[in-house]
């Protein structure tokens, strides 16, 4: 199994370019089951959950080709994909598929949409919390399919299409908001999804579609009204900034020092992330093409912040912001309301030398003067790259293990960290 070794306490300076979202991408992908023509989508990162898409994708015979390189193109600069699903061959979403990713469960909208019928596995991913389907099945339920689960498997039908419908999510979800957007713009009539998630890639899935044909008005909004077509075409559309991988490379700035522009990015997508950042002490600024982070001198302010749904903190920079805080000149506390198992990095970054304590969502973390090198192990994917941000900063030498958790989600993470100044470099095991 590979292992990442870095040695720390080395500034950041340079550029780092930002990937396509992989947030973004999962769903967009999963929209080229909704019509026979091309999608074809420029600006898909590089990642290990990509390609474990492309494989579902593909047993339901969906063709795809991946555009090579041009000249002058890096293997960091995002890739184009076409997906084609003229020919769907197979509605069933087997379990040896689906179980690598939590993403794949989300097929079951374009093939009940298009087809009336769809067989999904209960989905895996990342051991962060339940994040249970049953928000996704009743959002279903409610534009006339019927479900029942068996063995594992979803199974879902209608025998004369869905049928808009008014769908109100006693709580915000993002995969529920994707699954509903995609099977209300094929069903019969209008549908009014209230408390719908506002997450930029939400918007972003919205815009493909429209760009298909689909008729949807309020994305970003806590209210979208989608007027369903009878049916959909190809487009083009590029795949949005990374806003996690954004704040994960501005954090580690933050925390080992330097300057750094990030590339390829934009402040609107996590503007709380940015702001708070700026109470630590970093400077942050826009710049064409990007942002700027930096911070010489002076020490880590202390900062309290609570995870919220877009606009809010995203829980996605949950654990790269508790590294930055333990270095912080202070007392320092982080309450999770999205996922009840996301403080599973505390135990690895206390082996760093970082001081923090939990009282049930709260985490109470107590600024020291060092972090010092230590092995570590990953636990999931945002955890793993908290690891690698406190290791940039801690003295001596750091080893994280289990490292496939950052393949899902950080593109090159060590081309473009090693470009700034990072000593880190890979294992292969």
């Amino acid at each position: 199994m590979d292992r990442i070794h870095i040695t720390g306490g080395t500034q950041l300076n340079g550029v780092i370019p930002i990937s396509g979202a992989k947030n973004a991408a999962l769903p967009l992908m999963i929209a080229s089951l909704m019509t026979g023509e091309t999608l074809e989508l420029v600006n898909v990162p590089r990642l290990a959950d990509i390609t474990s898409l492309l494989r579902i994708l593909g047993n339901h015979g969906v063709d795809q080709m991946v555009v090579g390189k041009r000249p002058g193109q890096t293997t960091e600069a995002g890739q184009t994909i076409r997906l084609t699903a003229s020919n769907i061959i197979d509605t069933t979403a087997p379990y040896e598929l689906v179980s690598t990713m939590r993403a794949g469960f989300w097929v079951i909208a374009p093939l009940l949409a298009r087809f009336g019928e769809a067989k999904v596995s209960l989905p895996g991913g990342c051991a962060i919390g339940t994040r249970p389907v049953d928000l996704l099945i009743k959002a279903l339920e409610a534009l006339g399919a019927q479900v029942e689960i068996d063995a594992g498997y979803v199974i879902a039908k209608t025998k004369n299409g869905l049928r808009g419908a008014e769908i109100d999510f006693p709580k915000v979800t993002v995969g529920g908001t994707h699954v509903a957007l995609m099977a209300a713009s094929l069903a019969y009539g209008t549908t009014v999804i209230d408390n719908a998630a506002r997450e930029p890639e939400v918007v972003d899935l919205a815009e493909c579609l429209i760009k298909m044909g689909a008729r949807i008005e309020g994305a970003g909004t806590s209210r979208i009204v989608v007027e369903g077509v009878a049916r959909l075409g190809g487009a083009r559309h590029e795949v949005l900034p990374d806003r996690i991988e954004t704040g994960t490379y501005a954090m580690a700035v933050a925390m080992t020092g330097g300057d750094i522009v990030l590339e390829n990015t934009r402040a609107d997508l996590l503007s709380s992330a940015l702001d708070l950042l700026g109470t630590t002490g970093a400077e942050v600024s826009s710049v064409a093409n990007g942002i700027r982070v930096r911070r010489n001198g002076g020490g880590i302010h202390p900062a309290d912040v609570t995870t919220d749904p877009f606009p809010g903190f995203p829980t996605d920079l949950q654990a790269q912001f508790m590294a930055l805080m333990t270095l912080a000149k202070g007392q320092s506390t982080i309450r999770e309301t999205i996922f009840e198992n996301r403080f599973m990095h505390v135990q690895e970054l206390a082996r760093l030398g970082a001081k923090i304590r939990l009282d049930g969502d709260l985490a109470i973390i107590e600024g020291v003067e060092r972090l010092k090198g230590a092995p570590v192990m990953a636990t999931d994917l945002r955890a793993s790259v908290s690891l690698v941000i406190a290791g940039l900063a801690a003295e001596g030498e750091t080893q994280i293990n289990r490292v496939y958790h950052l393949d899902r989600g950080f593109e090159a993470l060590e081309a473009k960290l090693g470009r700034c100044g990072a000593e880190i470099r890979r294992v292969r095991s």
